[in-house]
């Protein structure tokens, strides 16, 4: 049954997999991927993770991406979920518009910032995302306009700036992994710089380092990211999404 697992379906499981032994905290997954993602986790290995509506709702239930909870246990606006993340009590999976070697990200503009090129959404929550609780980031195209050598602003707190920062910014500073449309990377290195972790089937080691605007560690062998198991691909295409809605994110 695996074999037949589609490259989306293949990156589902690279993000349920980031909240595995996360226990009673809150998943706060961005992205279509990630959210499948989240509730496959809930569903199988992770049961004890807390989900939302996406607005102010802790719901009880695991329903289709796209379709409205039946079962409320909690009332979670947005002050109430601000105190969860400075508490720590949070896994979010954020995008990242640019993203550099040691983890900072940018969702904030491109070009210089005094007169960007683009505006985008704005710095928002990253920082206190990135400096209070676990953070893992999914890129859904894996290119060098996202993986540069130089953020144009710091949205995100990478593993350098937190560094060089006072002893209680890293803390509680994690960055536990990045999940995109070709390879699964983390920052397990003795500088903290991105390495790469496993590559999703289809895809070779000189692809992932040609869409990569820095070098990239590479270890000596890369495997293939874990392929759903028939259960895990029965509840992402009849459970989870049957209208299919994470091939619109991921197109391989």
């Amino acid at each position: 049954m695996s074999q037949s697992a589609t490259r989306a379906e293949c990156c589902v499981v690279a993000c349920a997999e980031a909240w595995r032994g996360d226990g009673e905290i809150l998943a706060s997954p961005m992205g279509t991927v990630p959210t499948i993602g989240a509730r496959l986790a809930k569903l199988t290995f992770s049961p004890d993770l807390l989900l939302t509506d996406g607005e102010a709702l802790l719901i009880g239930d695991v329903p289709a991406v796209g379709s409205g909870s039946q079962v409320t246990e909690g009332w979670l606006p947005y002050r109430r979920h601000l105190a969860m993340v400075a508490g720590g009590r949070r896994h979010v999976m954020m995008g990242a518009s640019q993203l550099d070697a040691y983890g900072n990200q940018n969702i904030s503009c491109v070009g210089d910032w005094a007169k960007p090129r683009r505006q985008l959404l704005g710095v928002r929550g990253a920082p206190v995302n990135t400096l209070n609780n676990p953070t893992s980031y999914w890129v859904p195209r894996h290119s060098p306009r996202v993986f540069v050598e130089r953020v144009d602003m710091v949205s995100g707190v990478g593993y350098d700036r937190a560094a060089a920062a006072e002893t209680m910014t890293t803390r509680f500073h994690e960055i536990r992994r990045v999940i995109t449309d070709l390879a699964v990377l983390d920052f397990a290195t003795p500088d903290r710089s991105l390495r790469l972790c496993s590559v999703h089937p289809g895809v070779t080691v000189d692809q992932v380092r040609g869409a990569t605007g820095f070098p990239l560690t590479v270890p000596e062998e890369v495997p293939h990211t874990r392929m759903p198991s028939a259960e895990e691909l029965r509840l992402i295409r009849e459970v989870l999404d049957p209208k299919g809605l994470r091939d619109r994110e991921v197109r391989a």
